[in-house]
């Protein structure tokens, strides 16, 4: 079979369980619905990290942020480093990013040939001269943002500056795709080269935006997390927003309300694409097309909003391989991570897996190949996954069970059984049943490089 083209699909902040084909009725999400209905749905895959840039670093290296060396916010691969962006264009792929790829450092392209609608960047502390009084510079200039509070207090209606980004991404992919079907230059012959197409959108990410329409069928519709009692524990119990009276329950309603809005809207913008490629006469089914996000939105769930958790709402993500010429459409139960769309790309469009000294900082892949639960062959798959926040917590889910570990709060450890309580409600940490099955998981920590044995 010849190599495929690809659309690499990618929101900001999705929820997984905000979806139609995660079973949320209220969400209009057709198109990603579409693409579920025909490819294969990981039900259980997580970010390696719950925040922006760790995690899309980690994305594109195929490694977990302790391996790349990318544990904070504005940590950046090397210059010239290996992503699976790089690897399809060295062996002939036309790698083309439109949208948000969030890097901060000094690489602006982290691989890719040509960037369109790009939201480039440089962190001052890549920058020569600046290093020195980056750390006033930084206290000048503050974080940047609202409080988590006052962001759910103005969610509503509005056109804000990330829907205009996400228009003009979208428009930018489908120029690519007009250019590199039809418009040849002086309608010479193009030689045949395959096509990566990313598409990076930032919605749903807050703030809490959404058109009129949008916010008006959703208002009444929404389910909301209303009263909600913190969990008991150090990191965990962080209420970044809590109940009345920080947060209204119709604030509560009208943020959730917006950030359902903004989830269609890049539905939406998705079945543009789509469309573009049918109208320049591309059989979508010829195509491998992958649709994930960098991370979820707690959304008020445990009285905690945006990211940062390890909490499902926060670490689980959607994740969609459609290509229906070799895979038919099936759901997988196993735990998956965002680092295994690294050899998988490898694998399915024919391009050598990268050896260790190839990769960033002669360390190897930490991601697998997902091609034996795409083809339904579940056999041998090591049922793990990890994800990582900052330089020292951990989770680890193996299985039903999630374990987390968190070396900033003492090493405080919490063990969820995700079939016993799936809104994650309970610590059994000290339930005996599990003590075994606990020290096997400490151990893989500590493998892991997490925390000092016990």
């Amino acid at each position: 079979m010849s190599r495929p083209n690809v659309l690499f699909l990618m929101s900001d902040q999705h929820r997984a369980d905000v979806a139609g084909f995660a079973g949320n009725s209220v969400v209009r999400t057709p198109h990603l619905d579409e693409l579920a209905r025909s490819g294969v749905v990981f039900d259980n895959a997580y970010t390696p990290s719950p925040i922006c840039i760790p995690g899309r670093q980690s994305l594109m290296a195929g490694q977990f942020p302790r391996t790349a060396k990318c544990e904070r916010f504005g940590d950046d691969l090397p210059p010239f480093s290996l992503t699976w962006a790089k690897r399809l264009s060295q062996w002939g792929y036309r790698s083309v990013c439109a949208g948000k790829l969030h890097h901060l450092g000094a690489d602006q392209m982290q691989g890719w040939t040509e960037r369109v609608a790009p939201d480039a960047e440089v962190w001052p502390r890549y920058i020569e001269g600046l290093q020195n009084d980056l750390p006033a510079f930084a206290a000048e200039l503050g974080t940047g943002k609202w409080t988590n509070q006052k962001e759910i207090e103005r969610a509503g209606v509005a056109y804000g500056p990330y829907q205009r980004f996400d228009e003009r991404a979208t428009q930018a992919a489908c120029d690519v795709i007009e250019s590199h079907f039809v418009g040849a230059a002086y309608d010479r012959p193009r030689a045949p080269q395959p096509l990566l197409l990313k598409v990076s959108l930032v919605q749903p990410h807050y703030p809490y935006f959404t058109d009129e329409e949008k916010f008006a069928y959703y208002l009444n519709r929404v389910p909301i997390f209303e009263g909600q009692t913190p969990f008991s524990h150090p990191k965990l119990g962080q209420t970044q927003a809590g109940p009345i009276p920080q947060v209204s329950p119709r604030d509560i309603r009208r943020a959730t309300a917006a950030y359902y809005g903004m989830t269609e809207a890049a539905d939406a913008h998705f079945g543009t694409v789509l469309r573009s490629l049918e109208n320049v006469g591309q059989n979508l089914d010829d195509w491998l097309i992958i649709y994930t996000t960098d991370h979820g939105e707690m959304l008020g769930q445990h009285a905690i909003w945006e990211k940062t958790q390890f909490f499902e709402g926060s670490a689980r993500v959607p994740l969609i391989v459609r290509w229906p010429r070799r895979f038919g459409a099936r759901r997988v139960r196993e735990n998956v991570n965002l680092c295994d769309l690294f050899p998988t790309l490898c694998e399915l469009c024919d391009v050598p897996i990268p050896e260790k000294s190839e990769t960033v900082g002669g360390a190897g892949l930490d991601g697998e190949s997902l091609v034996s639960l795409l083809s339904g062959e579940a056999k041998g798959w090591r049922d793990e996954t990890v994800s990582q926040f900052g330089a020292g917590d951990v989770m680890i889910r193996r299985g039903a069970l999630k374990y987390c570990f968190y070396e900033r709060f003492g090493g405080a450890e919490v063990l969820f059984d995700l079939e016993r309580d799936p809104h994650e409600t309970q610590n059994f940490l000290k339930e005996p049943r599990y003590e075994a099955k606990i020290e096997s998981l400490r151990a893989r920590r500590r493998e892991l490089g997490f925390g000092r044995p016990r």
